[in-house]
């Protein structure tokens, strides 16, 4: 499923080719939406928040939509033939006269007042991108940010699975099997240590370096594309760690020996054996 790297780059570009010009053409291939008109409304703002994106237009109105596990959304040139749109995979279409987006896959899509966003993003927790997810302490040393809060809604099941926290949505918005990998090995963490027995200042540490660590994703992604940072854990099971040398293993949210296609609901976790010990 693409993560908060993604979207944000994903909203820059949509925001990027629909911005500052009316629509001459709004398809929404969805249950209960499909007879909105869009057409001639100007796109204000395209934002990504976690795993969301929102297009906010100049009527009040915003389209929300959530790529799921193979949803994207590509632009093309208005007026070429692969801006056409005619795939039953294409679930929307929005295009001015120069550029057109195609949302592919899309696993949802709402149309909202924009004052209304909370109703579909109120339940999610502080998003790793946004900016004011890392600031500065307080006078008293205090932090009142977005890992502060993230840190206090880790907290509240202090015997889940680290690895499965941080896959919670609920907890931070943004992260999902990659960064939540390469985060936990890049702190050293065995993923199953139970949120609980982690010091508050650890599991603050954790999320800053998650949020370095995709904002990192997001600033190379503007130069070279998507993909184009090196992972050091995720996806590299037998292959050696670049750290100690030892095979990376792959286990799943429900524990080290269980492989992730042994349950519908378990979520896939790579590690090394000796960087990342109980």
């Amino acid at each position: 499923m693409p993560e908060g790297d993604v979207l944000k780059l994903t909203a820059e570009r949509l925001g990027a080719a629909l911005g500052g010009a009316p629509l001459v053409r709004a398809e929404l291939r969805w249950p209960g939406i499909a007879g909105a008109d869009l057409c001639g409304r100007t796109l204000r703002e395209s934002v990504a928040y976690g795993k969301h994106t929102l297009l906010r237009f100049d009527d009040g109105r915003t389209l929300h939509t959530h790529l799921r596990m193979d949803g994207s959304w590509q632009v093309r040139r208005t007026g070429a033939r692969d801006a056409a749109g005619r795939s039953p995979a294409v679930r929307a279409v929005l295009a001015t006269e120069t550029w057109t987006c195609l949302g592919w896959h899309l696993g949802m899509m709402d149309l909202v007042r924009t004052r209304d966003e909370g109703m579909l993003i109120g339940h999610l927790g502080p998003d790793v991108l946004a900016p004011d997810f890392v600031g500065a302490p307080a006078t008293d040393g205090r932090f009142d940010d977005g890992a502060a809060e993230g840190t206090r809604r880790l907290a509240v099941d202090p015997a889940r699975p680290v690895c499965v926290a941080l896959l919670d949505q609920r907890t931070v918005a943004g992260l999902g099997t990659i960064w939540t990998a390469e985060s936990l090995f890049a702190e050293r963490l065995w993923p199953w240590t139970a949120v609980g027995e982690l010091p508050t200042g650890r599991v603050r540490a954790l999320l800053l370096t998650a949020a370095r660590l995709v904002r990192g994703s997001v600033a190379v992604g503007r130069r070279q594309g998507l993909g184009a940072v090196e992972r050091r854990v995720h996806g590299r099971h037998h292959r050696p760690c670049v750290r100690c040398g030892t095979p990376i293993a792959l286990g799943s949210t429900a524990g080290p020996d269980v492989r992730p296609d042994q349950g519908a609901l378990e979520r896939v976790v790579y590690w090394c054996p000796v960087c990342q010990r109980t």
